[in-house]
């Protein structure tokens, strides 16, 4: 499929649910008391019906794109599903709920009695990883509004360094640490609140994020799928599931002729090449490679541990009751009245500051336990990051990266048995 015609099915898709939202939107109304609207808002709850039809759509997609990507191998009909993907999830669900936010939903449930996850955020949350446990990132292929934008504006894209590439890379488990972390103490949906999707598919988003939003889409001509890439927390979970799956797509339907092609095609560096041409390296050096980082795993657990547990008390003032109990406590020190809209609520409730101060040693105590896991996670993550970095296969063959391979098809239209394929049942 033409790109052009992708961008102008987009054009015509943000120019309908502009005439629609000003057809339905009234004048907000204006306060006297100060008030200030939030930063991020969401969209009006659906009935049960229709957010179950939600999860149908989603199953019909990935199945859809399952079929396309492994058995029909055509890029084209990939574009043309996310298509699909961009005016349903997209611009009329206005990209909720979706998987990546559901990571916040999930951990919020897993750590506190009072709140009951809904099923069909479970659902949403659950399914993608399941479909890349069996078939690798479906997901990231055709049921992602936000890589299908970002896959259509691709139009040059250029390779990064390798290094540049490794260190980007480790900005999304940092990012899916913190949104855990947040989460599971009530404090924060810094995935919500930062969320591309606000941008791009809703017309009330913050002067900021649609900053964040245009340099996004300026980038990702050049660097492909950069959110994808380097900043997505619900991609990480995608790639460990996918790096098990069970089947996956394949570059050629038949027997590599090791041309290359590919591996020059993929802006993604997630082709591995074959290893038949490469100096073998002795068992003993690899052996003691692996040794060596393997050893280094529980000392980077450990390091991340300690590190992150002297940044909990800075990490607590993410939560509002904090930063509301350090504010009236500067209040009290300097005599100069706090003026902030949570304040002069407080003021208002009737709360005492013995009861919001033992509100705010609740909740840094909860960040004292769990900020060490956090960073134990982070330092797990680095070290078995550099573990796998030091295990070489051998391969006869290139063969897709399963852990970062997005399924889009790209490698398809170089790969000349492919399109010998083509040819031949064309005939």
């Amino acid at each position: 499929m033409d790109k052009k015609i992708a961008y102008i099915i987009i054009i015509i898709l943000f120019g309908y649910q502009t005439i629609v939202y000003a057809q339905q939107r009234f004048p907000k109304p204006e306060f006297e008391s100060g008030y200030v609207y939030p930063e991020y808002q969401v969209t009006e709850p659906r009935s049960p019906v229709l957010e179950y039809m939600d999860v149908a759509v989603l199953i019909i997609v990935l199945s859809v794109t399952t079929w396309i990507t492994l058995k029909k191998r055509s890029r084209k009909l990939i574009l043309w599903i996310s298509i699909f993907t961009v005016a349903y999830f997209g611009f009329y669900r206005q990209g909720c709920i979706c998987p990546i936010g559901a990571i916040q939903n999930v951990s919020l449930a897993l750590f506190n009695e009072g709140y009951t996850l809904p099923l069909t955020a479970l659902l949403f949350f659950l399914i993608p990883l399941i479909a890349a446990l069996l078939y690798g990132r479906q997901f990231c292929a055709g049921a992602c509004p936000l890589g299908a934008v970002q896959e259509l504006t691709g139009v040059y894209p250029v390779k990064i360094p390798r290094a540049v590439e490794v260190i980007l890379s480790s900005v999304p488990y940092i990012y899916l640490g913190l949104a855990v972390l947040f989460a599971a103490t009530d404090s924060h949906f810094i995935i919500c609140k930062y969320d591309p999707y606000i941008g791009i598919f809703r017309l009330n988003a913050p002067v900021t994020m649609i900053v964040f939003v245009v340099l996004l889409i300026i980038a990702g001509i050049f660097v492909n799928r950069p959110y994808c890439r380097f900043l997505c927390p619900y991609g990480v979970l995608l790639s460990w599931f996918s790096r098990f799956s069970g089947k996956h797509l394949t570059i050629t339907p038949d027997e590599c002729i090791n041309c290359k092609l590919c591996k020059d095609a993929c802006p993604y560096n997630a082709i591995l090449p074959s290893t038949i041409d490469a100096p073998k390296e002795k068992t003993r050096t690899s052996r003691s490679r692996f040794l060596g980082y393997l050893l280094l795993i529980p000392l980077f657990t450990a390091a991340g541990a300690l590190v992150a547990a002297q940044f909990s008390d800075e990490l607590s003032t993410v939560h509002q009751d904090v930063r509301l109990a350090n504010e009236l406590r500067s209040e009290e020190v300097s005599g100069i009245p706090a003026t902030s809209q949570q304040a002069i609520t407080f003021r208002e409730s009737g709360e005492t500051l013995s009861e919001l101060y033992l509100k705010e040693d609740y909740v840094k105590g909860r960040y004292k336990k769990g900020a060490p896991w956090t960073g134990a996670f982070l330092g797990l993550s680095l070290g078995i990051g550099l573990l796998s970095l030091s295990i070489r296969k051998e391969r006869d063959e290139f063969i897709p990266d399963r852990a970062k391979c997005y399924s889009c098809g790209r490698c398809f239209e170089y790969c000349p048995v492919h399109k010998d394929k083509i040819y031949r049942d064309g005939k």
